[in-house]
């Protein structure tokens, strides 16, 4: 019943920054967290941040606090992830994922997931 679509990703210089975007849809019981993946060419999967929608409090991986911020819009039902001076490492694609309410941590356990947006990086 849960839908995620991402949006926001395309081809940046290093240095830049892009913000994506993802809407949910079907209902709120599988999205009470909210997070972003990424995975690159020949790599796994990785979390990269998380945002509860019901007040906002958010997790993020050490190495992109302070570049990566993510946020929430209520009354349009979104989250986004900002990301600023971004590096050729950031090159891949991003996607966004729901996970229901339970216990553990926010960085496992999601049950929904988006196409993805390719967000690439040139050097």
């Amino acid at each position: 019943q849960v839908k995620l679509v991402e949006s926001g990703g395309g081809l940046v210089q290093v240095g830049g920054s892009l913000r994506l975007s993802c809407t949910p849809s079907g209902g709120t019981f599988g999205t009470h967290v909210m997070g972003w993946f990424r995975q690159s060419p020949g790599t796994e999967r990785e979390f990269v941040a998380a945002i509860r929608r019901s007040d906002g409090m958010t997790d993020i991986v050490d190495s992109l606090k302070g570049r990566f911020t993510i946020s929430r819009d209520i009354a349009k039902n979104e989250i986004y992830l900002q990301m600023n001076t971004l590096k050729p490492e950031d090159t891949g694609v991003y996607y966004c994922a729901g996970r229901p309410y339970r216990l553990g941590s926010w960085r496992a356990h999601y049950e929904y997931w988006g196409q993805g947006t390719q967000v690439t990086v040139s050097s």
